[in-house]
């Protein structure tokens, strides 16, 4: 009999990938395809939802191929996906959320504000005003990325769209709506982005929260248009419908698991590592942050009571570890930050031209060229002594929770050199690890005692991210042998669904291994780190200091 292989598949900021994975976690094939992107506005970004289901399909076929599988030997399926907002009529077609410009109607098949999008700003502003006790489970403060405040701008900015509207599906589910027909919603996503208490009994909707913010019609049909049928991931949601399998290249009847957030697949992918060859038990998970990082970064604990972190998203009833809690920091801007750094230099262009002709990396390049620069210093990070940069050029997601926060960079000189370019992407890379180190920070003063990050997305395969985010944290990082970590945690779910794991802290266990650790300088490195965090730490303070010279305090 042939063994079997489970799907996962993952639809990212820019792309959808598909990776086949055996019964002990090993990747045997993988596929991606783009996805288109609209920024009609600043602050605004739309997909298509018919355009990530091309996506998607192609990158079943391309994983299909590239693991020389036939579909026959697929036995179950996961899906993750951006907490995007998806809006459909009653007979499933796409309806706008696209405004429009003059001269031109809001475009249908632009249906999904993404998860990135910070069109709803003044909405989530409005909501947090009205502190409502569920505000208390999303930090104290609820984020434009979040659903409630994009539903409440589609309320009252596209009245036609609100009308039109049958269901508003979190792109996780809506997928998982494509492939089975299934109108099932998750606990991860509808726990962490649409307010749902699943903590509470067998979970339930804030009926007053709903009242109070300006969003009681979806009381009137008891919910139905966000979800009333709401189960855990690795649940099985139905099965893969026969214009679903025609279309990705795989067979009808397929288990489709519950799905989950891109990050929290991550977190599955990589929480239960085992290092040293031991799998961790619950206590060993809450000393463990897995850091997933991408365009943006989520830092993901667990712990078995519930802990309340200002600003930190969570805490989170089982909406990643069955039966604990999860809390989630988070960053706004990672690896868009560090492109921005390299991408808006003089040389970028050239650096990428190079990167091509070399059949390489301008992470590659830019990672040599600083071991050559710091060749007589004691250590590399010495290199930004004199150069600063805060990372809150697209807002602080946490511990701040405020997204109308601005970057500052301190320290700039007229060089343009590609020495310049190397030291300017390194000391955001710092940053970003200073916001790494902020949020454990405040992690820490809430009773976690995290030691161990276990790393997993584009950052970790950077060796000067993961070096820095060492250093400054003081945590050793686990890099899992699997990096496609998130797609892995995906698969997880599809085994789980399929009756190939009897459930999801199994799987977790039973599909992962640990390749590497990276321990911490400390010593002197540590000292010097210490310095620039605080530098952080005061450059945050200075910008509220400018903004409230200027009339605009906080902002």
């Amino acid at each position: 009999m042939t063994a079997p292989l489970y799907l996962g598949i993952d639809v990212g900021t820019g792309s959808a990938r598909a990776g086949l994975f055996d019964a002990e976690g090993r990747m045997v094939g993988t596929g991606a395809a783009a996805i288109k992107m609209w920024r009609p506005r600043a602050n605004f970004a739309e997909h298509s939802s018919d355009d990530i289901w091309k996506a998607c399909c192609k990158a079943v076929k391309a994983a299909l191929k590239a693991a020389e599988a036939g579909k026959e030997q697929v036995a179950g399926i996961g899906i993750d996906a951006t907490c995007s907002l998806v809006v459909v009529d009653a007979e499933g077609a796409p309806v706008t959320v696209d405004p429009g410009e003059k001269g031109r109607a809001g475009d249908d098949a632009r249906n999904v504000i993404v998860w990135l999008d910070h069109r709803a700003i003044a909405q989530a502003e409005r909501i947090n005003a009205s502190r409502q006790g569920v505000l208390r489970y999303v930090g104290g403060k609820i984020s434009p990325e979040m659903q409630m405040p994009k539903l409440l701008w589609l309320k009252d900015e596209l009245p036609k769209t609100w009308k039109r509207a049958a269901h508003f599906f979190d792109l996780p589910d809506w997928l998982v709506h494509r492939a089975t027909g299934s109108t099932v919603r998750s606990l991860c996503t509808t726990v962490c982005k649409w307010t749902y208490l699943g903590h509470e009994g067998e979970g339930r909707w804030d009926r007053g929260f709903f009242r109070s913010i300006g969003l009681e019609e979806f009381l009137e049909d008891d919910f139905a248009r966000i979800g009333t049928v709401i189960r855990p991931m690795g649940e099985k949601a139905g099965e893969l419908t026969e214009a679903a399998a025609r279309a990705l290249g795989l067979r009808a009847g397929i288990p489709v698991s519950v799905a989950i957030l891109d990050a929290h697949a991550g977190g599955l992918g990589v929480l239960g590592t085992p290092i040293g060859g031991v799998a961790p038990a619950a206590a060993d998970l809450e000393q463990r942050l897995a850091l997933i990082g991408g365009t943006s970064s989520c830092h993901m604990a667990v712990s078995a009571e519930p802990r309340f972190v200002t600003g930190v998203w969570g805490p989170y009833w089982s909406a990643m570890v069955p039966g604990m809690w999860l809390t989630e920091g988070g960053q706004s801007a990672t690896g868009a930050l560090v492109d921005r750094a390299i991408h808006g230099h003089a040389l970028g262009p050239e650096l990428e031209k190079r990167a091509k002709a070399e059949a390489t990396t301008v992470y590659a390049l830019l990672n040599a060229h600083l071991e050559e620069l710091a060749a007589d210093l004691p250590y590399p990070a010495a290199l930004t002594r004199s150069l600063h940069v805060l990372p809150y050029h697209h807002g602080n997601r946490s511990p701040r929770a405020n997204p109308r926060l601005r970057g500052m960079i301190s320290g700039l000189g007229l060089d343009h050199s590609l020495d310049a370019l190397a030291i300017e992407y390194l000391a955001t890379i710092q940053a970003v690890a200073y916001g790494t180190r902020h949020i454990l920070d405040s992690l820490q003063n809430r009773g976690f005692r995290i030691s161990t990050l276990v790393a997993t997305g584009g950052g970790s395969k950077n060796e000067v991210f993961l070096r820095e985010h060492a250093d400054i944290t003081g945590c050793r990082i686990a890099l899992p042998r699997e990096s496609e970590a998130v797609l892995l945690g995906s698969a997880m779910l599809g085994a789980v669904a399929a009756g190939g794991q009897p459930g999801v802290i199994e799987a977790m266990g039973a599909m992962s291994a640990a390749d590497r650790v990276i321990e911490p300088a400390g010593g002197e490195v540590a000292r010097f780190h210490a310095r620039k965090y605080a530098v952080f730490q005061r450059m945050h303070d200075d910008h509220l200091a400018y903004a409230q010279t200027m009339g605009r305090a906080g902002n």
